[in-house]
């Protein structure tokens, strides 16, 4: 039905999701990805925009935002979830793809999602994945990148070794904290 089912009508990407690289049954496909009608309750968001309209995603829609989203306000204050935190970007994302489009939104979220997969392969410590999405899903990219470099630099440098993912995490998720505090943010 979706073009890019990892991308949620609602504005969330899927791919910067803890529950999206989750090995096993409890693994979560994406909005409207394989077998996602029977891991999650109906959307009517999906049913709006997907079934309904034949959109990608809300920010497609005319009539976006509608009265079915929260204000501005409102999803800046909405408690953030364990399984995913970024909330505050759902009417960012959804303003920029109205704005510029989905295929441009798609190209910066892969940037996006590049990044995270190398922090999940190279510095997870089986404790560190979603601080690793919030941070991919948050952060800029750029900034991403350079923290990325500065880690497998101080790595290399302290001379810890590739097996020590304990140390490497630590590492990293302290120049994630470092960047999230000049960018004004929480990871």
């Amino acid at each position: 039905m979706k073009r890019y089912p990892a991308i949620g009508v609602c504005g969330l990407d899927c791919g910067l999701c803890p529950r999206y690289y989750t090995v096993g049954p409890s693994r979560c496909p994406g909005c409207a990805g394989p077998d996602f009608s029977n891991k999650h309750p109906s959307c009517s968001f999906i049913t709006c925009c997907v079934k309904k309209k034949n959109l990608e995603v809300c920010g497609e829609c005319p009539d976006f935002p509608c009265p079915k989203f929260k204000s501005e306000e409102e999803c800046r204050q909405v408690k953030e979830s364990s399984s995913y935190p970024p909330y505050r970007k759902v009417m960012p994302n959804l303003h920029s793809i109205k704005e510029h489009g989905i295929e441009r939104f798609v190209q910066q979220q892969r940037r996006r999602i590049k990044l995270l997969e190398r922090m999940i392969k190279d510095f997870d410590d089986g404790r560190s994945k979603s601080h690793y999405c919030k941070a991919a899903a948050l952060l800029d990219p750029a900034g991403l990148e350079s923290s990325l470099a500065a880690a497998v630099r101080r790595i290399k440098a302290d001379h810890i070794k590739p097996n020590d993912a304990k140390t490497k995490a630590k590492i990293l998720r302290g120049l994630l904290d470092e960047l999230a505090s000049k960018e004004g943010m929480n990871t």
